[in-house]
């Protein structure tokens, strides 16, 4: 590492669970987050800021005014703008040294396809139970670790889906999409704004840890973290048969 990496880093290299060989790790990765919204935001910022070597971001959406009560990594100044290039800016201005490879489109089978093979692992904090199963399926085939996050209102969810890794996918957990009813977006059952900061913030973090070899990932597990009541549950997560 250059001088100025080991000054950047130090708190991390001083860690024992990441050190040298840890931050090393980190440098190299290649991480892909769908979805640059509420959980979105606060991941990339964080490994932007732990040094992850090349992010690839995807999102077609641009920046809306409503966005900014919780989607942190976009301003005022932003809106109208592409949010791929809105995030591209932040993560520059926070740590050059990061490489952003921005994809502006919604994610298909197709393009889920072609990108998951090329990134180290997956960051899932889409808005939508079809992206959600597109990059799970693009996931289980290329072997790639995926790191899932969802929210609403008071509540979010976090989990790690890694079947090469000997754990369960996203569909082991929900095998179908739940009635749209039962499903409200952001839009329509609203979000406490800091919900997102919280989930999108535990989604980087199990992904340092798995890029660095660091304690246990949230494999074969959900954490459920109620903010309204400041309670968290963790349930088990088991892999399905033919899965």
């Amino acid at each position: 590492m250059t001088p100025e990496q080991l000054a950047r880093y130090a708190r991390h290299i001083v860690l024992h669970e990441i050190g040298g060989a840890g931050q090393q790790r980190l440098i190299a990765a290649r991480v892909l987050v769908v979805g640059v919204g509420g959980l979105g935001s606060p991941a990339l910022l964080y490994l932007a800021a732990a040094g992850v070597g090349t992010l690839g971001i995807v999102d077609d959406d641009a920046v809306a005014l409503s966005n900014l009560q919780r989607q942190v990594i976009h301003d005022t100044v932003a809106v109208g703008r592409p949010k791929v290039e809105s995030a591209a800016d932040a993560i520059g201005r926070l740590n050059p040294q990061v490489a952003v490879e921005p994809h502006a489109l919604r994610l298909d089978a197709a393009s889920a396809g072609r990108l998951v093979p090329n990134y180290d692992l997956v960051l899932d904090g889409s808005d939508n139970f079809a992206t959600r199963y597109r990059v799970n399926a693009a996931c289980v085939a290329a072997g790639k670790p995926l790191v899932s996050g969802a929210m609403s209102q008071w509540e979010g969810q976090l989990a790690v889906f890694h079947p090469a890794g000997g754990g369960p996918c996203y569909q082991c957990l929900f095998p179908e999409p739940p009635d749209p009813s039962l499903a409200a977006s952001c839009a329509a059952a609203g979000v406490i704004g800091a919900l997102p900061g919280v989930i999108g913030s535990m989604m980087a973090l199990e992904a340092i840890k798995l890029i660095a070899r660091a304690g246990a990932p949230l494999r074969g597990a959900m954490l459920i973290y109620d903010a309204l009541h400041a309670e968290a549950r963790r349930l088990r997560v088991v892999r399905r048969p033919g899965r």
